[in-house]
């Protein structure tokens, strides 16, 4: 057994999350994209209290490993943030785990995301294309992506 074969998928809307889940959740994020990336922003935006946000995430028992979000844009767009994977995990597979799961959340709708530059080519891989100019988000450069299902 690898360290991917015993993780569960889980699947929540906001009020479903226990304050536990949540904090775990949140502390992944911050861990990674603030601490390690070492871009101090307001993580948490207030998006994820939305009625439509819905969480996804890999755990080990209760402790999540991999996570992402899909909020609903004004328009009805799905829009996907917050890809993240723990240190120890990566190279895994987890993200497109991820990826898969959110994409057969979304169903049919288009759906957006900002990639961070350097892993545009994973996001291809899901059927996003480029479609806009490199912007910088914090002091990370990412490109926005469209998927558009067929």
């Amino acid at each position: 057994m690898t360290l991917a074969d015993d993780l569960t998928l889980r699947v929540a809307a906001f009020r479903d999350l226990d304050a536990a889940t949540l904090y775990r959740l949140l502390r992944l994020r911050v861990d990674v994209f603030v601490v390690e990336q070492g871009d101090p922003y307001a993580e948490l935006d207030g998006r994820d209290l939305e009625p439509e946000a819905t969480h996804i995430w890999l755990a080990r028992d209760d402790e999540p490993v991999a996570y992402l979000r899909v909020l609903e844009d004004p328009d009805g767009t799905a829009r996907i943030g917050r890809v993240v994977v723990a240190a120890d995990a990566r190279g895994l597979g987890l993200a497109g785990r991820l990826m898969a799961a959110a994409i057969e959340h979304i169903g049919a709708r288009t759906s957006v995301l900002a990639a961070q530059s350097h892993l545009a080519d994973f996001y291809r891989r899901y059927g996003y294309e480029v479609t806009g100019p490199e912007f910088l988000d914090g002091h990370i450069p990412h490109l926005p992506m469209a998927r558009h299902p067929r």
